[in-house]
Parts: structure tokens; C-alpha cells; sequence
């Protein structure tokens, strides 16, 4: 690209996010040290965010960043002799194996570190979100989140803990915490908490490790059902966006452009995991989008059965997030009234989530009360950094 053409935004971020988690993988892989990687990166990130808008992005922008980060490394290392010998074997291209990501999630992973942690530490260093993104993701402050995150990184040096997928006593220890991870990685791919209505290549990687981790265990009927959920959200997202790129809502959607084979696929591997009679939170969210994916019309949409899987997913992993969804099925079963009953008890928990104001908004404006609605729906669109999700506010409000 010459700097004529120069890049985007959207181009110059997708960019710089692709190539700054794999040149992040590889530097953890090979110097052992989550901060001095980090700081490498974050190096390479500011230099090309400084001279890509003006140069344009360069024909190799892996090569780019990485020839960046080992001159800065280099500069460590006059100060810092103790990494001569792990930054001398940084030779380009750097290979690393199919999985190290996965490997470095399991070390992200490790029990050693809080929970909350252990999830944040992963999406910042493997995934790289950011820490407002991950701060939207966990309704908390970015504050509360950068902290875990550094006491995280200090603790898995000081640690010395080893940069590997666990033996197999260990794996089923760490399991639910990396099905977190790429879980929340597709959350903020599928609908994003930033400026861009929908990151495909956030999706991928959900999609990419959570196969990885299926072929690693492919006893675990939790993997299976994440997969299947991820796989399932992929086979409709042609039909989610118009030309413009404005969300069509689910109600509205062409689904002659959902791709059925990939549905057919997904359900399949979900059936093959529920005959193992084990269900699990990420099993029951695979069945409710397959609900959605296998009716014929919206007006086909088994509601009642959707509000007896979210019954089940309640009563194994409770949340206020689950509650607002099903809020929504129970709508189409018992009525707006029987909803708004349901929203009313979760608006101190949810007072930050802007999808819990839109939907609120939705509910009052049906039930005649278009003052109220009003203010739910400018509520949202203050909470909502989604350029999507904000438009369809906005066209509410006008609306009005």
C-alpha cells in the first residue's frame, strides 16, 4: 500500500489487531515474560499506529511490527542483560505451532490466579481486547480491570508459571475458564462494545479456538455446545446487517440468507453432545439460537420451548443478563405485562447494560407509554458504543 492509499480506521484497527496478538503469542512463547512482551508489543502498536495513517500499511505488517519490536528488545537489552539469550533467538519469521495460542490461554489459566483474573489477563494478552472493552464485557470499571490484569501478569512471573496446554489431570480444572474466554471473545466479535458493529475476525478466532479445544477434548460435551453455539451465530450473520450496515433485527431478517448447511452442522454436533445427557450452560445457549435458526418464520419460533431452556440455564449458571433475555421469550408467551414484571426486578444490576434500557424501552413503547420509552432508549444510547445498535436507537427516538 502506497501512502496514497492511505488506510481507514476500521482497516488500520483490524490491522494492527490481527498481527499485534500473534506477534504477542509468539514474543510469550519465546521469552517466557507476560510484561516485557506486552510492553514490546505495545511499542510496535504505537509506532505503527503513528506512521501506517501517513505510509500507509505496509505489504508486510507482521515483518513490519516484528522488526520493531526487536530493535526496541534490543535497546532492553543493553539495559537489561538477562534477556541477551532469549531475544537473540528471535529470528524472523518467528514459527510457532497451530496451538500456541491455546497453550498460552491454559497459562493465562492457570489456578494460581483469581478467576476474574485469569479471564481478563487472556482476553488483554492472547485475544487482544481492550481494557475498556473487557471492563464493558464484565459491566465493571476499566480501572478494576487493569488492575486484575497487573497483578495477573506479576503473578505469573514471579510464579514461573510454564508456558503449556495442561496434562490431562490438570485440563478439566482450567476448562471452564478458557470456555469463558473464547465465549466473551465472541460476545464482543458478534456485537461489539466499541465503535465497530461487528468484528469477523474476533468471530473466527472464537470459532478457530473453540474447534482447537474441541479436537483437544472432544469428550467435553461443554466444548461441543460452544462450538455449536459460535457456528450457529456465524450461519446467520449475513442476514444481521443491510447494505448500509444498520442491524436487522431477528424478527426482520431475510433468513433465505442463513446458511442452512451451517445450521444443519451445528445442530448435529449439538445432538451429539446431548445424548450424553450432561447439559451445560453453553449446551442450552447452542439450543436456544438453534430454536431461532431452525424455525421457518419468526411467527414459527418455539417461544415456550426457548423459555424452558432458559429456565434450565438459570438454574445452572444464574445471571442478570440471562434473566433480561428471558424476559424477552416470556413476552411472546405470557404476555408484555408478564415481561415487564421480569425487567422490574433487575434494573439495579443492570442499570450500566444498555440492552436491559433498550429492551425496556421496547416493552413501554407497546404498552402506550412513549414518555418512558423515550428515556429508556436515550439511556442505551448513552451505554452503546456500537455504531449499529446506536443508529437503531437513534431511529427509534426519531421515530417518536
Amino acid at each position: 500500500m502506497t501512502p496514497a492509499e492511505q488506510p481507514s480506521h476500521a482497516e488500520l484497527a483490524r490491522v494492527v489487531r490481527e498481527h499485534a496478538g500473534r506477534l504477542a503469542t509468539s514474543l510469550v512463547h519465546v521469552i517466557g515474560d507476560f510484561s516485557a512482551a506486552e510492553d514490546l508489543v505495545q511499542d510496535a502498536v504505537l509506532a505503527a499506529l503513528e506512521r501506517w495513517p501517513a505510509d500507509g500499511i505496509p505489504d508486510r505488517p507482521d515483518a513490519w511490527l516484528f522488526t520493531v519490536a526487536r530493535r526496541r528488545g534490543l535497546d532492553v537489552l543493553r539495559r537489561e542483560s538477562n534477556y541477551r539469550r532469549k531475544l537473540a533467538r528471535l529470528q524472523w519469521p518467528v514459527q510457532a505451532e497451530p496451538d500456541d495460542r491455546l497453550r498460552l490461554i491454559f497459562t493465562c489459566c492457570h489456578p494460581a490466579l483469581a478467576r476474574s483474573a485469569q479471564i481478563a489477563l487472556t482476553l488483554r494478552v492472547v485475544c487482544g481486547l481492550t481494557t475498556a472493552q473487557i471492563a464493558r464485557a464484565f459491566l465493571t470499571t476499566e480501572s478494576a480491570v487493569a488492575r486484575r490484569i497487573t497483578r495477573a501478569k506479576r503473578k505469573i512471573t514471579d510464579a514461573g508459571v510454564p508456558y503449556r496446554i495442561p496434562g490431562d489431570d490438570e485440563l478439566p480444572g482450567r476448562l471452564n475458564d478458557v470456555l469463558t474466554v473464547i465465549y466473551l471473545l465472541l460476545n464482543e466479535g458478534y456485537v461489539s462494545t466499541s465503535e465497530h458493529a461487528h468484528s469477523r475476525d474476533l468471530v473466527e478466532d472464537a470459532e478457530w479456538l473453540a474447534a482447537l479445544l474441541h479436537a483437544l477434548m472432544p469428550a467435553e460435551v461443554e466444548v461441543a455446545g460452544l462450538l455449536a453455539l459460535i457456528r450457529l451465530h456465524r450461519a446467520r450473520v449475513a442476514a444481521r446487517f443491510d447494505p448500509d450496515g444498520a442491524i436487522v433485527l431477528l424478527r426482520d431478517q431475510d433468513r433465505s440468507l442463513w446458511d442452512r448447511q451451517a445450521i444443519a452442522e451445528a445442530t448435529r454436533l449439538l445432538a451429539q453432545a446431548a445424548r450424553r445427557r450432561d447439559p451445560g450452560p453453553y449446551q442450552l445457549q447452542a439450543a436456544i439460537v438453534a430454536c431461532h435458526a431452525e424455525a421457518e418464520s419468526w411467527q414459527a419460533t418455539d417461544w415456550e420451548q426457548i423459555v424452558v431452556l432458559y429456565d434450565m440455564l438459570l438454574h445452572l449458571a444464574p445471571s442478570p443478563v440471562i434473566r433480561l433475555h428471558r424476559a424477552i421469550a416470556v413476552r411472546y408467551v405470557e404476555g408484555l405485562h408478564a415481561a415487564m414484571a421480569e425487567l422490574g426486578s433487575l434494573g439495579e444490576e443492570l442499570d450500566r447494560y444498555h440492552l436491559y434500557h433498550a429492551t425496556r424501552a421496547d416493552l413501554l413503547r407497546e404498552l402506550g407509554d412513549a414518555d418512558q420509552a423515550r428515556a429508556a432508549d436515550r439511556r442505551a444510547l448513552e451505554l452503546t458504543a456500537n455504531p449499529a445498535e446506536q443508529a437503531v436507537l437513534r431511529g427509534r427516538l426519531a421515530w417518536d
